[in-house]
């Protein structure tokens, strides 16, 4: 029986650069899809997935992010005084109990593997989830709830993939496929950003892991990879000699918030399933003349 994942990394750290001048005083991460921030649905995946202790690697400047998860009693009061129950609890909803949360200070940006290992001695020896904010995904049963029902069969390591296009492969990590399970593969390498015609599969790896504490001995080394940086990828791949590296073919729609076109894309398909704000919306994306 594997141990159950309970604690779950969200390396927040980013400058955001890709949505300047916006993120010059707020943190990306605070930025609305509709009426919730990014982290927001980070949050709710994690928790819908029995995390419990939630872990976020943060950067100079990322103060809101914590302020966002703190009570606002005064806030509270007003809306308790105006009868606005509703508006009430979808507030209390983003509270987090005292000791659930903690944040660790990554000083400099050495990369995802190294943001990982900040988070190393709060970790522990405990296998462990690593969720990024800017990969939001739609499904029935979140992504990572299906991860962690998958790990629950498996062990070991488990990656989130999906299938892309072979000239959009050199943008992501991408695995290896040693042994097909349908939904579930068992990985002989990954492979992070491979050069164009390069890549050993279409399976590209997005951001959802659960991780064994044996990758942050591998990051222990701050071996450096592709960009300059600490490459989580890196570490996870070194797991694939022993046979303990999955990727799942999740269920659901994975949208890049971390890009100006896949936030816009995010923000209107959020907004058309929501009965408040559907119709109207609608009526305005069908008048749009995109000829001109």
């Amino acid at each position: 029986m594997q141990k159950k994942v309970t604690k779950a990394v969200f390396p927040v750290a980013g400058l955001g650069t890709r949505f300047l001048p916006a993120t010059k005083s707020i943190p990306k991460e605070i930025m609305t899809l509709v009426d919730r921030p990014l982290i927001q649905y980070a949050i709710d995946e994690a928790r819908a997935a029995g995390i419990r202790e939630f872990i976020f690697v943060t950067s100079r400047g990322k103060s809101a992010l914590e302020d966002y998860f703190d009570h606002n009693p005064e806030l509270e009061t007003a809306l308790r005084a105006k009868g606005k129950t509703e508006l009430l609890e979808e507030l209390q909803h983003t509270n987090m109990d005292s000791g659930a949360i903690a944040y660790v200070r990554q000083n400099s940006p050495r990369g995802l593997g190294h943001a990982v290992w900040c988070a190393r001695r709060m970790i522990g020896d405990e296998p462990f989830a690593v969720l990024l904010p800017d990969d939001v995904i739609a499904a029935d049963k979140p992504c990572l709830a299906q991860m962690v029902e998958a790990y629950a069969e498996t062990g070991g390591n488990m990656v989130a993939t999906m299938e892309v296009a072979e000239d959009k492969a050199s943008s992501y990590g991408v695995l290896d496929i040693g042994e097909n399970m349908g939904r579930v593969v068992r990985a002989k390498g990954m492979v992070e950003k491979p050069a164009k015609g390069t890549a050993p599969s279409n399976l590209a790896v997005i951001g959802r892991y659960i991780l064994t504490p044996e990758v942050l001995k591998h990051l222990d080394k701050a071996e450096i990879g592709t960009g300059g940086e600490i490459q989580l990828t890196d570490a996870i791949a070194k797991e694939t000699a022993k046979g303990q590296v999955y990727g799942l073919r999740f269920e659901g729609e994975r949208y890049d918030c971390g890009s100006k076109s896949g936030f816009l894309q995010a923000t209107v398909a959020f907004g058309l399933k929501r009965p408040d704000l559907r119709d109207e919306l609608h009526d305005f994306l069908r008048s749009l003349d995109l000829s001109k």
